[in-house]
């Protein structure tokens, strides 16, 4: 790494604007900027659910999503490069299938939670969607890389069965939505 941060404080900002990675300034609510926020914010709900006792597969897999989501957030902070690439999107279709591949065919829908870990994969899969919204709106107005916005998609999908996945290793059934339940 060529530079290290080593002023936090710079006052550059205190306009509304930042400065991107080409060197240009705009907006700190330009949509590049609330993608990026967004990008940053599942990147940190992914470390909460990894301070969780996970199975160590599923911490692995999420610490290299962290990776991803951060090379991702380069991608927003740099206009025209690209670091997510389709491989990216294959390996998290790749472990959809594995988790998905014991897990019982879902007849309805189902709530948030069942167990913690569940319930926070779940809080990172809307924030995920959440995220993926703001990227989208981001690549009208500039260039946002295919992979990027189709890595987000399949990460909500990844972690929705991954919340299923943890209820079923810890034992937990999940939360099946009763339509027009009363009490």
């Amino acid at each position: 790494m060529g530079h290290r941060l080593s002023r936090i404080v710079t006052r550059t900002g205190d306009d509304g604007s930042t400065g991107l990675g080409d060197g240009s300034r705009v907006g700190k609510d330009s949509p590049r900027v609330r993608a990026l926020g967004d990008v940053d914010e599942l990147n940190s709900v992914i470390g909460v659910l990894l301070a969780e006792d996970l199975p160590e597969e599923v911490a692995q897999r999420l610490l290299a999503v962290q990776h991803d989501l951060f090379d991702l957030g380069s991608e927003l902070a740099v206009p025209g490069y690209a670091a997510l690439k389709p491989e990216h999107v294959v390996m998290l279709e790749e472990w959809v299938e594995v988790m998905n591949a014991d897990l019982p065919m879902l007849k309805e829908f189902i709530l948030p939670g069942g167990s913690r870990q569940a319930g926070l994969a779940h809080q990172a899969r809307s924030v995920c969607r959440r995220a993926e919204r703001a990227v989208v709106t981001a690549a009208h107005d500039s260039e946002v890389s295919t992979a990027a916005r189709q890595y987000l998609n399949r990460l909500s999908d990844a972690l929705f069965v991954l919340a299923r996945h943890l209820n079923k290793a810890l034992g937990r059934p999940d939360v099946l939505w009763q339509p027009h339940r009363r009490d």
